[in-house]
């Protein structure tokens, strides 16, 4: 039963460096994994890409040939993708079981309104997929109240339209100590707690727009977030191998992967209970961590690794100065290196 993240997101949030960081890490950790490249305007991917959807159409083939904008061609180009998803199933019988990751395109009306992207998910899912949809929203949207009510509204809306298990995760938190401060704690923003208390600074934000009418949309908005219930977040610093690791433990539980992985489905349960534990990471510590106590930490773990690359510098020192040094290599190991579990397939 393969395994699949659907990540998506709107323009700048950190779709492909996600992907890219996201493959990395799961070959590190020994997770076969592979990334499909579904936006047709995407001609430079950071990743290597295992399946091209610019092998079956291309954004500015669409808008010459067919005389459309460049959303409108993504549009027309998604709606060519689930017209020959043929081309795709056969694409992804050739990875087998591998872990996949989707990177879609960031036209928010595909995964708000549009029905094709939905179409092409629900078809993957029939392919006997465990798909879970991985939301990214740049963490930049939390410095203004009124991006941050819409990014709550935009996430909501994508959790409706894609019906899916869903996770929506603040991207770049590592950047926040570059922007004003926060009024609340990330818990606050992560949580969604009461959203009532956002209401001064909203109209203190918008005091040049007053008007009577502003306050009761603003409520209304508030209540409409509030009554669904459906809206959290997660926080990712995609090269911070705590915060990648504390991530991917929330959404193996949201698909199921760490319940019956192809490599690990002989586990016993107390072996899943104990992997289950592994990478947590409160929201509290993500505030000390990046808000807080930034530069201490930063501090801290670059005089780690500088020590760490002493340490090794002299060992490696030693070991050229000890008696038998000649017969080194021949102590070595031979032959091909263990598989990293890393599948990468080139194009043609």
């Amino acid at each position: 039963m393969p395994f699949a993240q659907l990540v998506i997101g709107p323009p700048g949030a950190g779709k492909s460096t996600y992907c890219n960081g996201m493959h990395q890490f799961l070959g590190a950790i020994g997770r076969k994994c592979s990334v499909v490249n579904l936006d047709p305007a995407n001609d430079q991917t950071s990743y290597p890409c295992a399946l091209d959807v610019r092998d079956l159409v291309t954004l500015e083939d669409v808008m010459s040939e067919d005389r459309l904008g460049p959303n409108g061609g993504v549009l027309y180009a998604v709606e060519e993708v689930e017209q020959n998803f043929d081309w795709l199933e056969e694409g992804l019988k050739e990875l087998g079981d591998d872990y996949i990751l989707f990177d879609c395109p960031g036209q928010v009306e595909l995964f708000t309104h549009h029905s094709s992207l939905r179409n092409i998910f629900f078809k993957l899912q029939k392919l006997g997929y465990r798909l879970v949809v991985i939301h990214l929203i740049d963490s930049y949207n939390l410095t203004l109240p009124s991006m941050y009510i819409s990014a709550l509204l935009l996430s909501l809306r994508a959790m409706l339209q894609m019906d899916l298990p869903h996770l929506n995760v603040l991207t770049k938190i590592d950047n926040l100590t570059n922007y004003s401060p926060l009024p609340f704690n990330l818990d606050f923003y992560t949580e969604v707690q009461d959203l009532n208390y956002l209401l001064p600074h909203l109209e203190a934000e918008s005091s040049r727009l007053a008007h009577t009418k502003f306050g009761p949309l603003n409520h209304a908005i508030i209540d409409l977030v509030e009554e669904f219930g459906l809206v959290s977040f997660e926080t990712l610093a995609v090269e911070d191998k705590k915060s990648m690791m504390s991530l991917l433990r929330v959404i193996d539980r949201a698909s199921g992967y760490v319940f019956g992985p192809a490599e690990g489905a002989n586990d016993t349960v107390w072996q899943v209970a104990v992997r289950e534990g592994l990478g947590t990471m409160d929201v509290r510590d993500v505030q000390e961590r990046w808000l807080d106590a930034k530069d201490e930490y930063d501090d801290h773990e670059l005089r780690g690794l500088q020590e760490e690359a002493k340490a090794r510098e002299e060992a490696a020192g030693g070991d050229g100065a000890g008696p038998g040094d000649e017969d080194f290599d021949e102590d070595m190991p031979q032959g091909p290196l263990p598989d990293s579990g890393v599948k990468v397939v080139r194009k043609s």
